[in-house]
């Protein structure tokens, strides 16, 4: 295989609302992080342990404004990109290493505004009592055996 490949797919729940960050010229970057879990039993208490490991995630421009509008705490998504690492020097001179995933395609999986609106079935009781009638009065209903 020729080359390399730097891809990262992740699913997990926002852990803070998107900041976003607008630039001159109309560009955008949105900024948040999101947690993965992973669950196991312990072996040697039967104890079961969940481990949560956090990934601090960038969207840009058009991406980020959707995320904005749409996202916040809680939300499951999932994210197709790939890890970049950035450098910069603190307050005190020191090098610092960020480790960001640059996501570039997203599907929203679950979002808490879906949740507390989904709409519930609903059945008219007139529709409700015609199927029971139908059922009762229903002579292929009378053939079974037992």
């Amino acid at each position: 295989m020729a080359g390399t490949i730097n891809k990262v797919i992740l699913i997990g729940h926002l852990g803070d609302e998107v900041k976003m960050h607008y630039f001159e010229g109309g560009n955008a970057i949105g900024r948040f992080p999101i947690a993965t879990n992973e669950t196991y039993t312990n072996k040697q208490t039967g104890e079961k342990v969940t481990t949560t490991e956090w990934h601090n995630i960038v969207v840009r421009n058009k991406l980020a404004e959707i995320c904005e509008k749409y996202l916040s705490k809680g939300d499951k998504i999932y994210c197709e990109g790939r890890i970049k690492t950035r450098q910069w020097e603190d307050e005190t001179g020191a090098k610092r290493y960020s480790t960001e995933i640059h996501v570039v395609d997203m599907t929203f999986l679950t979002t808490k505004n879906e949740l507390n609106t989904q709409p519930k079935p609903v059945v008219k009781k007139s529709e409700e009592s015609q199927t029971k009638e139908q059922s009762v009065n229903d002579p292929a209903e009378d053939d079974l055996p037992f």
